[in-house]
């Protein structure tokens, strides 16, 4: 088991396996946003000698992102990989769904052991705004099509304001903005908030981190929000089951097959229980959103003492057994267990002035 310098245990490892994306989210990755040279990106078996490495050191839960890991080629062959590490016991995905349906059957072969799927709204036209594709029917149809795998299922939905939906603040007198604000957020996140009524799916919302492109929008309160929940949802009562190793606050609302859920980074912050450390899709170990701090295990991976090797660009192994290769495996010990000692004590989302990582969330992972 592995505990940082605050005595917190570190379990939980989110890994990018690509910073490409089939949508172009106005607040993570609209068009333009650099992407790395495929050379750059590590490979299957170098994520697998990580997550090797960070199941010795007491990882147990691993998340595969993006970018949006879908377009990867061969995503369900990596959880395959993954799931076959003696230590870990549960892989899931996060996904924006557009690509879900024509692979859920491979990644269940592989045995995925959850999906969260991105949505931010249902109306259609917003949907289009935010993400540049007509894609929410493909969505919507995916969603019900992992619920009938008995298998959990979350959806996501970021807690944005209406600079999103094709307005700017500019376009309000500054004291329009509150009742603009409820007019353009509260009718979708009510509606997104249904599928919990309608599927046996978990719906959370997330609060806007002023990271990247999001620091351009602003969050909503979940303070505000739980507010009205509980006015639409008279009986709404805390739900204290465990959901999964993530930071959300769940409740129940009467007749809902599902739960909803708060992830609120800014209003309430959770950082004393943090559990979680995040690799990137060019193979750095990420401590806290908040700080570039880490380790470049790419480095490592690649150095000049790896059995890795290199033909025309392209980076591979040249015998199964490599990734659990004993020395690589010393070194890149070395190099998480310093990384995890000096993981920061807390972010300073609520002082973006103090921030010090300027990366986006596409170049970090989700």
């Amino acid at each position: 088991m592995m505990k940082d310098s605050y005595g917190r245990t570190i379990d939980y490892m989110r890994i990018s396996i690509t910073d490409r994306c089939n949508l172009r989210c106005c607040y993570c990755m609209p068009e333009g946003a650099r992407k790395e040279p495929p050379s750059q990106i590590l490979t299957f078996e170098e994520i697998l000698a990580v997550v090797i490495c960070g199941a010795g050191l007491g990882i147990r839960h691993i998340r595969l992102t993006g970018g949006e890991p879908l377009v990867r080629k061969g995503c369900a062959q990596l959880v395959r990989m993954l799931k076959s590490v003696p230590g870990i016991e549960t892989v899931t995905l996060t996904t924006n769904g557009i690509l879900l349906k024509e692979n859920l059957t491979a990644l269940l072969d592989a045995g995925i052991d959850g999906i969260n799927v991105s949505l931010d709204t249902r109306d259609r036209a917003r949907y289009r705004q935010i993400t540049g594709v007509d894609g929410l029917e493909t969505v919507e149809s995916a969603i019900r099509a992992a619920c009938k795998c008995r298998i959990p299922v979350k959806v996501n939905a970021v807690s944005i304001d209406f600079d999103c939906c094709g307005f700017g603040r500019g376009d309000f007198e500054e004291g329009e903005l509150q009742n603009v604000s409820r007019q353009f957020l509260l009718p979708d996140w009510a509606a997104v908030a249904e599928l919990a009524r309608e599927l046996p799916v978990d719906v959370r919302f997330i609060e806007m981190m002023p990271i990247g492109y999001g620091r351009q929008y602003q969050t909503i309160s979940h303070e505000q929000l739980l507010e009205e929940m509980k006015a639409r949802y008279p009986g709404l009562e805390p739900d204290s089951r465990r959901h999964g190793a993530g930071p959300a606050v769940y409740y129940r609302a009467p007749g809902f097959q599902g739960s909803l859920g708060l992830i609120s980074a800014i209003h309430g912050k959770f950082c004393g229980d943090c559990s979680r450390v995040r690799l990137t899709a060019e193979g750095f170990l990420k401590t806290c959103l908040c700080y570039p701090d880490g380790a470049d295990l790419r480095a490592v991976l690649r150095g000049p003492e790896s059995p890795i090797l290199r033909a025309n660009g392209h980076f591979f192994w040249p015998f199964a057994a490599c990734p659990g290769e004993e020395g690589l495996q010393r070194r890149l010990r070395e190099a998480m267990e310093k990384a995890i000692l000096e993981k920061p004590g807390a972010h300073c989302f609520e002082d973006p002035r103090a921030m010090r990582e300027q990366r986006n969330m596409i170049d970090i992972g989700g």
